[in-house]
């Protein structure tokens, strides 16, 4: 079995809502990620060697002088990177380009208009005819008003000059909506183009990986060994029991405990259950 971690995403939390949003969609493509927050120390950052990183978005304004920052570390390691509604915002203002406060905020659904086909968004379109156009959510203040050096400008609204932005050549993308949220229709595909596409990943982290991945621990450090489990009937001894006998079958003696606090004739229920499937 491969590692299941060897290929991880970064994300670096900038307070963002949908932080967690972002985390589950990248679990559910199949790619192992850790969400730390943004000012995390860089040099674990280099040490965790990620495939890619995430920058989330955020409540604060990039206008402001004490507004958080990515840390250097991330545009060190030389891996692609995703900013996402503040995410692209910090890069712009990092990177030498500027950002602004919107005349008008964007919170809702919003039509999206790719200007120019780049890794992340070529192909995408939720509308029929030219341009593409994608159908997202947005929800900001401010906005990207000059992309960095490098950058291209790759979607706009009717409202924002600069919806998405991408520097091909170092592989860091920037997108001023949600592809998290369901509500950005396209926003799964965008994503999973970011991961497997761009950054190269495998799609090992699935239940399966997990559990076979498991399976293979415990033989190696059981060997030809017995084990012995205290078997409650709760979920976690009896995740436990099932994994340890597809591991090892008959080699796994299980011992009923009786906490003392189960419902009426639940231990019968637990010893019969198990009697049956182990």
């Amino acid at each position: 079995m491969s590692n299941l971690h060897a290929d991880r995403i970064l994300i670096l939390d900038f307070g963002a809502q949908y932080t967690q949003l972002i985390a589950r969609r990248v679990r559910e493509i199949g790619v192992y990620c850790e969400v730390w927050a943004w000012d995390h120390d860089p040099a674990e950052i280099a040490a965790f060697a990620p495939k890619g990183i995430i920058l989330s978005g955020g409540p604060e304004s990039t206008t402001q002088a004490d507004a958080p920052r990515a840390p250097s570390a991330v545009f060190a390691v030389g891996v692609p990177i995703l900013g996402i509604c503040y995410g692209m915002q910090t890069l712009a203002a990092q990177l030498g380009g500027a950002t602004e406060a919107a005349d008008q905020r964007e919170f809702g659904h919003a039509c999206v208009e790719v200007v120019a086909a780049d890794a992340l968004l070529a192909g995408l379109s939720d509308h029929p005819g030219a341009p593409p156009r994608l159908n997202v959510w947005m929800s900001h203040g401010d906005h990207v008003a000059q992309v960095p050096p490098g950058f291209v400008i790759t979607a706009r609204t009717e409202r924002i000059p600069v919806a998405a932005m991408a520097d091909e050549t170092r592989r860091w993308y920037g997108v001023q909506f949600h592809p998290e949220v369901t509500h950005t229709l396209q926003g799964e595909a965008l994503l999973r183009r970011f991961l497997v596409t761009i950054c190269g990943c495998q799609t090992w982290w699935t239940a399966a990986h997990i559990i076979a991945d498991q399976i293979a621990r415990v033989q190696a450090q059981v060997g030809h060994d017995q084990v012995l489990l205290g078997l409650s009937g709760g979920v976690d001894s009896s995740v436990v029991a099932a994994l340890l006998h597809r591991a090892i079958g008959d080699r796994l003696i299980c011992v009923f405990v009786d906490t003392g606090l189960l419902r009426w004739h639940e231990g019968d229920q637990v010893m019969a259950t198990f009697a049956e499937h182990l």
